[in-house]
Formats: structure tokens, sequence, C-alpha cells
């Protein structure tokens, strides 16, 4: 006889029948996304920049990777957000606190992270290894089972986006 597995739900009423387990993946999804959004904060409040929200910090890292300028709509794709000016204002913001530089060129204004910006990820990226990494166990969760979580959080973020086009249908 096989026991029921216990539901931790989010909505009972989005938990009956078919498709519970969904439910329970989208608990699960809203704790871990606001513990990574308190952890977004409190280490850049720990590298000296307590006043960054976490889109803010999100925009930032996203505009140091791979030390390429970025356009505003290249942040906003890359991370998957649909309304542009919240990262307008995240960018406005990066750039009055001296974190960013910015160039305009014809109609496209172009984003890259100053030397201040720069470092700041660098002390986040200190403080990142010294308390989370470094305190995380590898038994739990190793190297190639992390990827296999990305790869299906990315498959799965491709389904709630064409749900909600559906949705923005009806």
């Amino acid at each position: 006889m096989t026991e029921n597995p216990r539901r931790i739900v989010s909505s009972r009423h989005l938990a009956e029948g078919e498709g519970w387990e969904a439910s329970e993946f989208e608990y699960g999804l809203i704790i871990a996304y606001n513990a990574f959004t308190r952890w977004m904060q409190r280490c850049m409040a720990a590298a000296g920049m307590p006043e960054l929200s976490a889109l803010e910090i999100l925009v930032l890292h996203n505009t140091n990777s791979r030390d390429r300028e970025k356009r505003l709509s290249d942040i906003a794709f890359l991370l998957n957000i649909e309304d542009t000016h919240l990262v307008n204002y995240a960018l406005r913001k990066l750039l009055k606190l001296q974190l960013l530089e910015s160039e305009k060129r014809g109609k496209e204004v172009f984003y890259r992270t100053s030397t201040e910006g720069r470092d700041l990820c660098q002390t986040y990226r200190r403080i990142r290894e010294q308390c989370l990494l470094g305190a995380m166990p590898t038994a739990s969760a190793d190297g190639e089972e992390l990827r296999r979580i990305a790869a299906s959080l990315r498959a799965l973020s491709g389904q709630y986006d064409q749900a909600s086009r559906a949705a923005a249908s009806l």
C-alpha cells in the first residue's frame, strides 16, 4: 500500500485533483524566491550598499556580466523582465550611485559597470563565497544536481511564460 505524500502547498484550493504537485512546486518557488531576494539584499548590505533592492542588484550583476556593454532591452531580456520601466528605474538609480556608466550612440544607450560597480560586485562575490558557498553542503546539492535544477527551472519558466500568454488572450 502506497502512502499519499504530504502536500505542502500555498493555496489549498489550487491543490485539489490532478496536478496538485504544481501547487507544491509553486509554494517551493515562492519560499525560494523570498529567501533569495532577502539573501541578495543582505549580501549587498554586507558589501557596503544596503540601499539596493533585489532588482537593482540583479541589474548591476547582469550589467557587470561578461564585461560587455548592454542596452536596457538586453538586460530586461536576459532577466526575463517584461516591464522595462522597472529596469530603467534600476539603471537610473545605479547611474546616480555611480555604479554604472552609460554612453548614448544614436538612439541607443549602452550601460557598463563603473570601477566602483565592478569593485562592489567583487566584494559581493567574496561575501557570497564565504557565507553561502562555504556553508552549502556538497552532499545535498553538488554542482551536477544544481545544473539539473537550473535546467528544470528554465524549462518551467518557459511553461509559465506560455501560460501567461494564453491567459492574456482570454
